[in-house]
């Protein structure tokens, strides 16, 4: 159902969006139009979001083709309304100034979307290629319409109509798909039945599909400065920015799904792109506070260009020919760094050209080789590998494991590259003081805000997700720091009168900044070197704002911390592509037991993987204590048969007398040897309240022996009873089967709130647990239902815990196996 809505939002989006702009087109030549500036701008930006939401939930479930048209339409249809609304409100006011902003933008989506075109034709997708090429028509008549006032609006409105038509003919033959109940079908209206995983398999980029709308992006950001150069635009002007921002806002959020993609290298490249996207579109608003061009901070354009060198290097061993792509935006840091004026010189700008042009080949390339599974065009995938093959030294990683979670669950890949990269580019950044008179006048802004700020918190973000607590709090207090000092410092908001308030705030966060390089002795040495120069810049900022910095402190210590930056930065690559420890992080200052300690002997292992399943059980089997997940919450179990672990597991977890282990099987055959040990009653009543998260309480007897606890069975329920179960969770049943009964208790020292997350078991019971099974969150944060068992001969139960399951559908059970 929700897949069907998706596409739903994506047709009513494509048919309204054209439908507006026919409109639009068509009233073109009378003297007001039918739908005002600002409105259609505000309706289309509306629309672009739609479009977004629908191409991104969509795609795991549909092709690359689908995902492309619908990012690669709302970033258009994103700057067109901003645009709309510039116009609207009177800043685009002058003669040719639309024409001029909008070029760029038709010029790059002309191609790009018939580029898409053919792919879907050759991919039969004959709907999303008519969509495709109906939009890449109409941008071209509107690009000739600019280009001469001799051609009319009337060719653009016809292209949308078309889009309408078959948005509606695509509607329609869903509506009769699903009112017949797929009995009939018109041609073109059927779906894929394929489904795609949503963890797309690409460790090397081959898989990530939304690789191809950033590429388009990059054609874009190129358009605006390589149509100046050619003559195609007259000047480049703020009307601009709305496409070089809403690329970089896009490559913003390309690069997190390509996190989600597991493909770190790409996405760290679409980081790096994005920042010269803000870059661009801030030196196109310069005439806002100064009449001069802005100029650039050399140093970092050449530390720029030395990350892309590397970047690129790492991406070569994966697919050379992604790795020949990046070497044109290390010329472009050159160019710019060549070039005081920097965008608005022609070395860059000639330079943008050739990206247009490579971006182009390379957005064939990449949606041709994603979209059809029969071809491919070859890119050099293996070469390295091959190479390699030979090499003692290195050994590329490989395998479902390549981007596994610190603790065993996540949805992304680790973002460390990125947020270290970051931390370079920041602290050379600041290496150009700038005039205290014009602030504005050195492009520091962007560098320090966007690439210190906004990517290192997304860095942040996704370490956190992945477990990385200490490095996600690094990462965000450093980007908050960087943001605010950014701002502050370099936006002319820093003053004499605000000296006091600055440094106030930035002893704050050096404070912060000690409790992080305190953590980070039991972290490892690398990071703490990071934390600990991160702190000589904070003392900088504090010299700074009260007028007492020495001469050149605080470019010792931007060096300094920038030079450790680099070294993670290396570090991390290395590690993440190469087997063992080619530039080691290093080993913690300090080592504790417990909790750190356990980082070695506690391994943590996927659950939804069978050989992960298999080692837990011959822990269990060889007398381990393991946390896995159950139905409800995270549990501690040891297996029945091996006492010395039911007594661990005990001491273990500090178990009060009140609240007594219990056992657990995966089905009552495994009880079969002393079923005549159980009344009727209860046999049956165990065999219809089962599998689910019901614990009985049923009294203690000689069954017990069978199952091979011997003197251990003291630890294990009361003297009088003995909570039993069998969970509804096929994971810990098939580990039972394994194991045969185990012994179970609650994953967290007694009289703690229950456990609801792998992490937590870790957290709680430290290097006391041989293993965990990690499955992420439970599914349920309430325990299970406790009933009392001990007297359902009489007809009888009661309850010791209500959990997740209620009385009311537990006493029926009862009442249906009583006599009438």
């Amino acid at each position: 159902t929700l897949h069907k809505l998706f596409l739903l939002s994506h047709l009513s989006s494509h048919f309204t969006g054209s439908l507006l702009l026919a409109v639009h087109f068509y009233s073109l030549p009378r003297a007001a139009p039918l739908i005002p500036s600002t409105t259609l701008g505000v309706l289309l930006l509306m629309l672009s979001s739609l479009l977004a939401y629908a191409g991104i939930c969509r795609s795991p479930r549909n092709s690359s083709l689908f995902l492309t048209l619908c990012l690669t339409i709302s970033a258009f249809w994103c700057g067109y309304g901003v645009l709309f609304i510039l116009e609207g409100q009177g800043v685009l006011s002058a003669t040719g100034d639309f024409c001029n902003a909008l070029v760029p933008a038709l010029v790059t989506f002309t191609l790009a979307l018939l580029l898409v075109a053919v792919v879907g034709f050759l991919c039969r997708e004959v709907i999303l290629a008519l969509i495709a090429s109906a939009i890449s028509l109409a941008s071209a008549h509107e690009f000739a319409m600019c280009s001469s006032s001799t051609f009319g609006s009337s060719a653009v409105a016809c292209n949308y109509m078309v889009i309408c038509l078959v948005g509606g003919y695509f509607a329609l033959g869903r509506i009769l798909c699903f009112l017949s109940k797929e009995r009939i079908v018109l041609p073109g209206t059927g779906l894929a039945k394929k489904k795609i995983p949503e963890q797309l398999q690409s460790t090397s980029g081959s898989m990530n599909r939304f690789a191809v709308t950033a590429l388009i992006l990059n054609m874009l950001s190129a358009s605006v400065f390589g149509c100046r150069l050619l003559g195609v635009t007259g000047k480049l002007f703020t009307g601009q920015v709305p496409w070089l921002w809403a690329a970089g806002v896009y490559q913003l959020g390309i690069c997190i799904l390509s996190y989600r993609a597991m493909d770190v290298l790409m996405a760290t490249f679409f980081g790096f792109t994005s920042i010269l996207k803000f870059a661009g579109g801030y030196c196109l608003l310069y005439l806002i506070w100064q009449p001069e061009e802005p100029s650039f901070p050399t140093p970092f354009l050449v530390a720029f260009s030395v990350l892309f060198v590397v970047l690129a290097l790492f991406l070569t061993l994966k697919s050379p020919v992604d790795g020949l792509y990046l070497l044109f935006y290390v010329a472009y840091c050159i160019a710019l760094a060549c070039c005081p004026k920097g965008f608005f010189e022609g070395g860059p700008q000639g330079v943008d050209v050739a990206i247009f042009v490579s971006s182009a080949l390379m957005t064939l390339v990449h949606l041709y080789n994603v979209a059809l599974a029969s071809a491919k065009m070859p890119v050099g995938r293996g070469a390295a590998k091959a190479l390699l093959a030979r090499s003692r030294l290195l050994k590329l990683r490989e395998g479902a494991d390549l981007h596994a979670p610190y603790l065993g669950y996540s949805k992304y890949a680790d973002a460390e590259v990125l947020g270290y990269a970051c931390s370079v580019l920041a602290s050379f950044a600041i290496t150009r003081t700038g005039d205290p008179q014009a602030p504005l006048a050195t492009v520091v802004i962007p560098w320090v805000v966007v690439a210190g700020g906004i990517l290192k918190l997304l860095g942040g973000s996704v370490a956190f997700a992945r477990g990385k607590t200490l490095e996600s709090s690094a990462f965000i207090l450093y980007a908050v720091m960087w943001i605010i000092w950014g701002l502050t410092r370099y936006g002319g908001l820093y003053g004499t009168t605000r000296s006091f308030h600055t440094a106030v705030g930035i002893i704050a966060f050096m404070l912060f900044n000690g409790f992080i390089v305190f953590c980070t002795l039991f972290l490892n040495i690398a990071w703490f070197l990071y934390s600990l120069t991160f702190l000589l810049i904070s003392v900088s900022f504090l010299l700074d704002a009260i007028h007492a910095l020495p001469a050149g402190y605080d470019i010792a210590a931007t060096l300094i911390f920038g030079l450790v930056s680099f070294y993670c930065f290396l570090s991390a690559l290395f590690n993440s592509t190469f087997e063992g420890s080619c530039l080691p992080m290093g080993r913690p200052i300090v080592q504790l037991s417990g909790g750190g300690g356990g980082t070695t002997k506690c391994p943590h292992l996927p659950a939804r993987k069978a050989s992960s399943v298999k080692r837990i059980a011959d822990i269990l089997k060889s007398g381990g204590t393991c946390g896995i997940p159950t139905d409800t919450v995270y549990v501690l179990v040891a297996a029945c048969h091996r006492p010395d672990a039911v007594e661990k597991a005990h001491q273990s977890k500090r178990q009060a007398q009140d609240r007594p282990m219990s056992v657990w099987i995966s089905s009552l055959k495994q009880l079969e040897p002393a079923k005549h040990l159980f009344t009727p009653l209860l046999w049956d009543f165990m065999e219809a309240a089962w599998p689910s998260p019901i614990s009985l309480v049923v009294p203690r007897g000689d069954w017990v022996d069978f199952l091979g606890m011997r003197d251990s069975a003291k630890y294990v329920g009361t003297p009088q009873s003995i909570a039993i179960r069998i969970p509804d969770c096929s994971v810990t049943t098939h580990l039972i089967d394994m194991v045969g009964p185990i012994v179970v208790t609650s994953a967290n020292p007694t009289g703690e709130a229950d456990t609801t997350h792998h992490n937590q078991v870790y957290a709680k019971l430290g290097d006391k647990v041989d293993a965990v099974l990690c499955d992420g969150p439970s599914p349920e944060n309430i325990a299970s239902t406790v009933v009392d068992c001990t007297k359902i001969d009489s007809g009888n139960i009661g309850f010791f815990r209500v959990g997740i399951i209620p009385k009311a559908q537990v006493n029926p059970i009862l009442i249906f196996l009583l006599p009438s």
